[in-house]
């Protein structure tokens, strides 16, 4: 189709370049390697260093919490934070189903259930019109908490997960989750440098998880990140992700099960050079999202854009087409001439670890699904 090879071609002419176009490779060009050297140079390489510290501090600031916890993988993050919250085996979150599949794995690991809720059209993610749904037709208020009156089960949190960089419509979603006393835990791992009315992403709720893999905005190569307002919640989450290890001069004391989850002083180095350069890549990132946003007013492909009231960080930019049929055209078409191109993820209740969770009608889920296409979104 004419439009499609138009696409191409300005996907080319943007990157200047012939070769394969990555969906999202990352950018170097700060003091990640002085950094890194300084690191191996120190000998401290592991979990205790400098600048895992300065990557916390970092963090901080970024999302305007009063805590981080530097942690391996963004996946870990989001289990530890479930954790904190209070979910334990056999209680049920609400969560999206238009989901990267570690929101739901990092439920599993807490052996908890996930529940998939419907997302808005406009986000991309959990919409509290279906949270607010499901809860008045599921869930009762007793004095231990909420509760699935059909399951018997305890609705013991809410995951919301901000879609590329997207953020949910945070104010109603806590609203309702405050009314029925079901804590809020964010999947921030798209949305680092995103602001919702003019706050980062991730501070929202109880707590918030980061993710810093190869492909996001900044890297770490591995890494991820919890940040809370919670002072005790802070404290707690760097005691699990250190082993559950209790302070002493030289005897090993676990008291509780924890995790051997905390990031390598080598990760934070790289993520600390990163970070530096986080509001360049944010600009860089929107400067194109403009620019596509332009060239799509002239095609038949919708480009997806920010809602009101917030700031996305465009980590991953998206078309949406007409239905099945033209995306998978698209896919194939973009594909076999090496601009890489993805479509959203498959609904997380097809999967056959997820194929028995409850969920509702997931109306506005099915028709993205049939439609989201991610476009090369690499800064440039």
């Amino acid at each position: 189709m004419r439009e499609f090879n138009e696409t191409i071609s300005f996907i080319r002419d943007y990157y200047n370049t012939k070769e394969f176009i990555p969906l999202h490779e990352p950018k170097f060009g700060g003091n990640e390697k002085k950094y890194v050297l300084d690191t191996i140079a120190s000998t401290f390489v592991s979990s205790v260093g400098a600048y895992v510290d300065k990557f916390e501090e970092r963090m901080q600031r970024i999302s305007q919490t009063k805590n981080a916890v530097a942690v391996v993988n963004g996946t870990a993050a989001i289990q530890v934070a479930l954790r904190l919250v209070g979910v334990q085996k056999g209680d049920e979150v609400l969560t999206q189903a238009l989901t990267f599949v570690a929101t739901a794995n990092a439920i599993a690991y807490n052996n908890a259930k996930p529940v998939f809720l419907d997302v808005d059209l406009d986000t991309m993610g959990l919409s509290p019109i279906a949270v607010q749904n499901f809860l008045e037709e599921y869930a009762e208020l007793r004095e231990e908490g909420c509760y699935n009156k059909k399951t018997g089960n305890k609705i013991a949190a809410c995951l919301p997960m901000h879609t590329f960089g997207f953020p949910v419509h945070l104010h109603k979603l806590l609203k309702i989750c405050n009314e029925w006393k079901i804590p809020v835990v964010e999947d921030a791992a798209e949305s680092l440098g995103s602001e919702y009315n003019g706050k980062p992403t991730g501070g929202y709720g109880e707590v918030g998880a980061f993710s810093f893999n190869g492909n996001k905005i900044v890297t770490s190569g591995g890494g991820g990140a919890l940040v809370t307002n919670n002072n005790a919640l802070g404290k707690k989450a760097k005691f699990l992700t250190t082993t559950a290890k209790k302070p002493h001069t030289y005897e090993y004391v676990h008291e509780e099960l924890g995790y051997n989850y905390r990031m390598p002083n080598l990760n934070a180095a790289l993520a600390c050079a990163q970070l530096e350069n986080l509001n360049n890549f944010i600009e860089n990132k929107r400067n194109l999202a403009e620019k596509y946003a332009h060239f799509f007013e002239k095609q038949q492909l919708k480009f997806r854009t920010e809602t009101p009231n917030t700031k996305a960080n465009y980590w991953l930019m998206c078309v949406e087409l007409k239905d099945r049929q033209q995306r998978d055209l698209f896919l194939e078409k973009t594909n076999a001439v090496n601009v890489m191109t993805r479509p959203i993820w498959q609904l997380m209740y097809k999967l056959p670890m997820y194929k028995e969770c409850l969920r509702d009608k997931q109306v506005n889920a099915e028709f993205l699904e049939d439609r989201i296409v991610n476009i090369p979104s690499s800064v440039k």
